[in-house]
């Protein structure tokens, strides 16, 4: 004979916001996660962060942490704060090892930045000035890396930005920021040409907006939103800066500010929004 305990939903549901509520207690201060972590940007997120919030934990992913000099340093001097993992958007396997570490670790997150991308590299990949030097390799390793591993990673942390409190933020909604650029905005398209990396980040761009969408409709507690953050003096950009003007290349320091800013501002109707550095809307 067989006996089947049948627990009211109520009761089962209790645990859970226990460990919700616990989770948010120890890690008092929020836990963010930054995928692409070792330079640029990435890397200015994970020190900002770590150095304007005292009790914060900050996750940092990038594809080999041992070469990552600057982020070891970091993580030298922020030992009880900062966990570096590692995790490549081309390789799913990686992505669900780092989520089931979070979970282990954490149980929970507050905020997700995917800042890793691609533009160029040498003898690879070049920014297409015509049409006739578009090569089907050059757009799928610009696709794969750009638009198909942020949201593989949104994907594998989602059950982790379902619960947790938000401690030591202003914010009401856990936050999924994805780093585009305003050249993946169709409407402002006007001088053609590096059609790659255009069409990527496009992607991202609708890929983003379907995962916000579907978001609004489980009604979950997330704000996903992307960011240009202006032409800003890194590795990616650095090949390409002869004809921007002095006062509107950036440094590091100057965008990452102004991100942050949005970010921690952001609530539940900036869902699905495509926001500049300055906190202008950006036509799709």
């Amino acid at each position: 004979m067989r006996f089947f305990l049948h627990t009211h939903p109520q009761l089962m549901a209790i645990p859970m916001r226990l460990q919700s509520f616990a989770s948010a207690q120890k890690w008092e201060g929020g836990v963010s996660m930054v995928q692409g972590a070792s330079r640029g940007i990435g890397l200015e997120f994970v020190k900002q962060m770590l150095e304007k919030n005292g009790k914060g934990h900050v996750i940092a992913t990038c594809r080999n942490p041992t070469k990552a000099t600057a982020l070891l340093e970091l993580k030298n001097q922020f030992a009880e704060r900062l966990n570096v993992l590692p995790l490549d958007v081309t390789v799913e396997s990686t992505i669900e090892e780092s989520a089931r570490s979070i979970t282990e670790r954490y149980g929970s997150l507050n905020l997700l930045i995917n800042a890793s991308g691609i533009l160029s590299i040498p003898s690879v990949l070049q920014p297409e000035t015509t049409l006739s030097k578009v090569q089907k390799s050059s757009m799928m390793l610009a696709y794969e890396v750009n638009a198909v591993g942020p949201i593989l990673v949104i994907k594998h942390m989602w059950p982790l930005l379902k619960v947790g409190g938000l401690l030591g933020t202003d914010r009401d909604v856990a936050v999924v920021a994805n780093i585009s650029a305003r050249v993946g905005s169709i409407g402002d398209n006007r001088l053609g040409g590096w059609h790659s990396y255009r069409s990527s980040k496009a992607a991202l761009n609708q890929l983003t907006k379907t995962i916000s969408v579907e978001f609004a409709r489980k009604k979950d507690p997330i704000a996903c939103i992307l960011l240009h953050p202006g032409t800003v003096d890194t590795d990616l950009s650095r090949p390409f800066q002869r004809n921007v003007p002095a006062e509107k290349l950036f440094t590091k320091e100057f965008s990452v500010q102004k991100l942050l800013n949005i970010i921690n501002n952001a609530k539940q109707r900036d869902n699905g929004k495509f926001f500049a550095w300055d906190g202008q809307e950006i036509p799709w």
